[in-house]
């Protein structure tokens, strides 16, 4: 029985981590009109430990995008400098509707497992009580 809650456990772990991906996709994409934004990033990591198992994943500390902000030229706006230029953000949407696509996919994916595993021991459980 440890295989399916195993197998669920696993799938769940993958629910968490593409929820988290995705939120943080949507923040970028709320932000990617506000001056000086940086894009966040995230990584998974494999999710180690004696009561995990194996194939479980988790989401990493959050990273800032390093690349080069955009410089916008705006004279009119309050955070251009002397030569009118203010930071802009460095979130491309079209990446980021690229990453949303894929974690909902991800997520969609994970949540058939879980249903599947789920489905797979209530059979055992009906052939057991036979």
């Amino acid at each position: 029985m440890s295989d399916f809650s195993d197998s669920r456990a696993v799938s769940a772990s993958g629910l968490r981590a593409q929820a988290a991906r995705l939120r943080h996709v949507s923040e970028n994409i709320a932000n990617a009109d506000t001056p000086g934004y940086r894009r966040k990033l995230m990584a998974f990591e494999a999710e180690l430990g004696p009561n995990k198992p194996e194939g479980a994943v988790k989401t990493g500390p959050v990273r800032l995008d390093q690349t080069q902000l955009p410089k916008v030229y705006d004279p009119a706006h309050p955070m251009a400098d002397a030569t009118g230029h203010y930071d802009g953000s460095n979130v491309d949407l079209v990446i980021e509707i690229a990453d949303a696509r894929e974690a909902q996919r991800s997520y969609e994916a994970n949540l058939k497992l879980f249903d599947q595993a789920r489905e797979m021991s209530r059979g055992l459980f009906d052939l057991l009580r036979r």
